[in-house]
């Protein structure tokens, strides 16, 4: 008899790899788009610089969703394997974690970050570039995250 506790832990790992960072990504363009309605009430010119910082924190969504995908596809539970063991389950399960939580507080901090970028923008149009690049420094780890939740994947054996 198959234990259903392994694809259990699947199911959850994948969960979690892509609601987390899918929460906070959603979170955080949705308030970064109300901050850029209210500047663009001012300047509607401002939609450009405003719409790259807006988007980025939606990347974690993104990275989220692989997560997913590489979880589902390398347990083997998109072609309906579901001879997991618990041991693997778990492991599937810690391999997720860091996409999860990197993914929903990097979005955050990043969030942060562009909200900042949009007030420099505002008063110095000439410096989305420089607002963009340090928004963009924190979408590193995000991808480090995903790295090490890709790594991790491919690493259990099925």
């Amino acid at each position: 008899m198959v234990s259903i506790i392994g694809p259990l832990l699947v199911y959850l790992a994948a969960t979690l790899a892509v609601i987390l960072p899918g929460y906070g990504s959603a979170k955080v363009v949705s308030k970064l788009g109300q901050i850029a309605s209210g500047i663009m009430s001012e300047d509607p010119s401002m939609f450009g610089k405003l719409l790259i910082l807006q988007a980025l924190p939606g990347t974690q969504g993104i990275y989220g969703l692989l997560g997913w995908f590489m979880i589902m596809n390398h347990s083997g539970m998109l072609s309906g394997n579901i001879a997991i063991s618990t041991q693997q389950g778990l492991l599937f399960l810690l391999a997720s974690l860091p996409v999860a939580v990197i993914g929903l507080l990097s979005a955050f901090h990043q969030g942060n970050v562009a909200e900042a970028g949009m007030a420099l923008v505002t008063k110095h149009g000439q410096a989305s570039g420089s607002a963009i690049v340090l928004a963009v420094m924190v979408e590193t780890y995000a991808i480090l995250a995903l790295l090490a939740t890709i790594l991790g994947v491919l690493g259990i054996a099925v």
